[in-house]
């Protein structure tokens, strides 16, 4: 009986500073590992089927035209992204949103390790591609397991809703700074040994690291994580309670007067079209680099596209200690105007870069681009109710996935259609499309 009792009471706080900080860096690691690995996976592979021997290195050199066919490969490997990315992503804009407002009542550990076990399961499936040469549209199959077990959002949405179960007002915008640059972090470390170990052994061997390392990540949170919401054992998944508990937050406000509903009603919607903004160009930009940097002028090999997603990891990191010098002097919303400045510049050096030198010039811009992101998700986190942190959070993450689900769509598809009259046509959009949010902040 006493042992029911102390099973029953409810979690404790947890006093250590380290907490699912781990398990979004071993997620984001097996993340950005795999990402740029499957797009030069997907153009060797659609390459080898075309017949392309590869001239594109002939022609970085020559001041003659590019070849038809190498055009072809480059607007099949954007499409077949666009394919995957639409796989995963539409699967998951549904069940996001129920695995976030259901760690309400059945506790976080459990959307931290159900995702990771569908990324692991995706990884396998890559695995199986790859060494029985598959088709490419088998690719697929992993993507919507993946997507049926909430993908990577639903490891975002539980580690920022963990978060806030456990702050206060004061430290959780430096909180969720940290949890973003555990992002950055792991993507640095994933993106120097990505492209070097590619070049090295080739594919398969890292995805198996990605497997593992998926695994391990549902292991820690499974074992080292403390809960920081008292399970109830009868709450259901497959229920409209958790799209209704999302709609209540944004109809009706969080406040007792309505004049305080209306406030707060009206910052919420503004502030996520903010982040439905900016994350749509973070994601629909970042699956384009990798492409911009194989084709013609830059004609990139594995390594140096390993080091510039790493230099465009290190911004998480900057941005980090960018936010945290700026808060001394700025208000937050300055803070986020100011990483939008330099998010703009980077991305019109990225439009007109026909080097290498001006490739990293730009990233060298961003180096505050990602201090947005945080400010935003502070801001929506303190307009609600305790209680409702992770109704916000599912709607945050069900935003989130479509900001990838359309980055994706969009940019995949106007970068193959621009490139006959502007390569870096894409980038320039993007660059006008951050002009709303720092708009409407400022």
């Amino acid at each position: 009986m006493l042992a029911e009792k102390l099973t029953a009471g409810p979690p404790s706080r947890c006093p250590l500073p380290v907490s699912v900080e781990p398990v979004l860096f071993l997620s984001t690691f097996s993340l950005v590992l795999q990402s740029p690995l499957t797009t030069q996976y997907l153009w060797d592979r659609i390459s080898e089927e075309l017949d392309y021997n590869g001239s594109r290195r002939s022609e970085c050199n020559s001041s003659e035209p590019a070849d038809p066919l190498q055009k072809e490969v480059e607007t099949l490997t954007a499409h077949w992204n666009l394919y995957l990315n639409l796989g995963g992503f539409s699967v998951g804009l549904l069940i996001v949103p129920l695995l976030g407002s259901w760690s309400d009542l059945a506790g976080r550990r459990t959307v931290l390790i159900l995702p990771n076990l569908g990324l692991a399961l995706q990884a396998a499936v890559y695995l199986v591609v790859m060494y029985l040469k598959l088709p490419v549209a088998y690719f697929l199959v992993g993507r919507l397991l993946s997507g049926l077990s909430g993908d990577f959002n639903a490891i975002l949405a539980g580690c920022f809703a963990y978060v806030a179960d456990i702050t206060d007002r004061r430290s959780r915008t430096f909180r969720v700074a940290v949890l973003e640059a555990c992002l950055g972090l792991a993507g640095i470390l994933a993106s120097i040994i990505g492209g070097e170990w590619r070049r090295a052994q080739g594919y398969i061997n890292p995805f198996w690291l990605v497997l593992a390392t998926n695994l391990a990540s549902a292991l820690y949170a499974s074992f080292v994580v403390r809960e920081s919401v008292l399970p109830d054992p009868t709450a259901k998944l497959l229920t409209t309670r958790h799209h209704k508990a999302v709609w209540r937050l944004y109809s009706t406000g969080g406040s007792s007067t309505e004049v305080d509903r209306r406030f707060r009603r009206c910052k919420l919607w503004l502030y996520l079209l903010c982040f439905f903004v900016v994350v749509t160009v973070h994601s629909g930009s970042r699956e384009l680099y990798v492409l911009y940097e194989l084709s013609p002028p830059l004609c990139w090999g594995s390594a140096l596209i390993g080091y510039g997603s790493a230099a465009q990891n290190l911004a998480y990191l900057t941005s980090l200690l960018g936010l945290r010098i700026m808060q001394l002097c700025l208000q937050d919303s300055w803070v986020a105007l100011v990483s939008l400045a330099s998010n703009i510049t980077g991305l019109l050096v990225f439009a007109i870069a026909d080097s290498t030198q001006l490739m990293f010039t730009g990233y060298g811009l961003c180096f505050l681009f990602m201090a947005s992101t945080p400010v935003l998700r502070s801001k929506l986190s303190k307009l609600v109710d305790p209680s409702e942190q992770g109704a916000l959070f599912a709607s945050v993450a069900c935003v989130e996935t479509l900001c990838f689900l359309v980055g994706s769509g969009t940019f995949n598809s106007l970068y193959p259609a621009t490139l006959h009259f502007m390569k870096g046509f894409t980038f320039l959009f993007a660059a006008i499309l951050l002009l709303i949010p720092a708009g409407i902040i400022g």
